[in-house]
């Protein structure tokens, strides 16, 4: 047992020296190597989602000969066609080669048909031949995965898949717990109903209300509806989602659910739907790791964690080495669910009612407060005390919230027969 806890201590010591020693990347470049035919070749590394940005970035001084751009779908986008077109005949100009992914030269014009085939430019002192065998290297690794599943015209975002599954599981674990407490099957249905309705709409509003709020201005039914208005109409899912919103609403819809539907203490309902969150709060967050969204700060090149996004937003800084703090989250919220999960079925604490709620509130809390000092801000950080940003100012009362539950849960003791009838 002390080896477990030694290695954990130097996980966190690692994740803290990495925090506090991360490098800075001057003119938001990274240093990878071309090895073209065995030979090492030094390259700046350089990437954006932002057609304006790379369209300009072949125009700028540096004092490197060797630079790797690396190219996002995002980039050429069909509706812009033209302009997506004129960037790469514009590095074709600067002297840049352009590749495929698989580091095969492409000297085809540019078409609508093969524009989004072209995956790296590269300027090179010396010219690269279609001959030559072409890799990537790097301290860091580049996590650059496709958007999602092609079911043949329709694209299945992962995103969207880890909501899925996070609602599936769900649904099927409050199943399994519902059979554990002898509870009829038919009081389910309305509490996923309840549930989804809760998570959705409080995590909008609650990403609009913390991080975005000049939406209700500028983009008013963007709010609301999984679209854009601005630019004209397109549809875009909700981009923009948040857990502190989520957790406000469920405890809402939650509350009507205990008291007009199944008529349990609202504290009994809490302490299950906290098992099942805590699953799903590690499918959403890999969900974010997907879309390259909720990233990390800048880390060392040479840190274990360091993971470059290619296709993170340019609202998060430059693109460089980051922490992946999505997963460090997911990671926290599975042993999260795991203890939960045990306490229920191996302990009675599943009969004082809240306590296993007031846990929840403090571990999941704890978690993200933590994350946050690796992570890059969401929006606008408009809620701050000293040095702690809009998550962790807004995760302390919850925190202090699951103090207070776990407290005032020793009134709330029932017994195994109170437990599996309606109250």
């Amino acid at each position: 047992m002390s080896n477990i806890f030694f290695r954990v201590y130097l996980v966190i010591f690692a994740l803290v020296t990495q925090c506090l020693f991360a490098q800075q990347y001057p003119e938001g470049l990274s240093d990878g190597t071309l090895k073209v035919n065995g030979n090492n070749v030094p390259v700046k590394i350089y990437s954006t989602t932002e057609i304006g940005d790379l369209n300009a970035f072949p125009d700028k001084e540096t004092d490197n000969n060797n630079l790797l751009v690396i190219l996002n779908e995002s980039n050429f986008e069909p509706a812009y066609f033209n302009y997506g077109a004129t960037t790469l005949t514009k590095f074709k100009d600067s002297k840049y080669q352009l590749f495929d992914k698989d580091f095969k030269l492409i000297d085809a014009a540019v078409t609508k048909d093969n524009i989004t085939k072209f995956k790296y430019a590269v300027k090179s002192t010396k010219p690269i031949t279609a001959s030559d065998k072409v890799e990537l290297d790097t301290l860091f690794k580049i996590w650059d995965p496709s958007k999602g599943l092609k079911l043949g015209p329709i694209t299945l975002h992962f995103y969207s898949l880890m909501f899925v599954f996070a609602f599936g599981f769900g649904y099927i674990l409050m199943t399994r717990i519902f059979k554990i407490d002898n509870v009829n099957q038919k009081y389910l249905e309305p509490l996923f109903t309840w549930t989804l309705i809760g998570t959705i709409l409080g995590a909008r509003l609650g990403h609009v209300i913390f991080y975005q709020p000049e939406l209700f201005k500028e983009d008013f039914w963007s709010v609301f509806l999984p679209i854009s208005t601005k630019n004209g109409l397109k549809f875009t899912g909700f981009s923009g989602l948040a857990s502190h919103g989520a957790t406000i609403a469920l405890i809402f819809t939650t509350l009507y659910y205990s008291f007009k539907i199944i008529k349990k203490n609202p504290l009994w309902v809490y302490d299950r739907l906290g098992i099942v969150i805590a699953l799903g709060g590690a499918f959403v967050r890999m969900g974010n790791f997907f879309n390259s969204e909720i990233i990390g700060k800048p880390a060392d090149p040479n840190s274990p964690f360091a993971l470059l996004f290619p296709q993170q937003s340019s609202e998060y800084g430059p693109t460089v080495p980051r922490y992946p703090s999505q997963l460090f989250e997911a990671i926290g919220y599975v042993a999260l669910f795991v203890l939960l999960w045990i306490l229920y079925r191996k302990t009675n604490k599943k009969y004082q009612q809240g306590w296993l709620f007031g846990l929840f509130f403090i571990i999941l809390w704890a978690i993200r407060f933590f994350v946050e000092f690796l992570k890059e801000p969401q929006g606008d950080e408009f809620i701050q005390i000293g040095s702690l940003n809009t998550g962790q100012v807004l995760s302390i009362p919850f925190m202090i919230a699951g103090v207070v539950i776990m407290l005032v849960s020793k009134k709330f003791k029932i017994t195994e027969e109170e437990n599996e009838k309606p109250e």
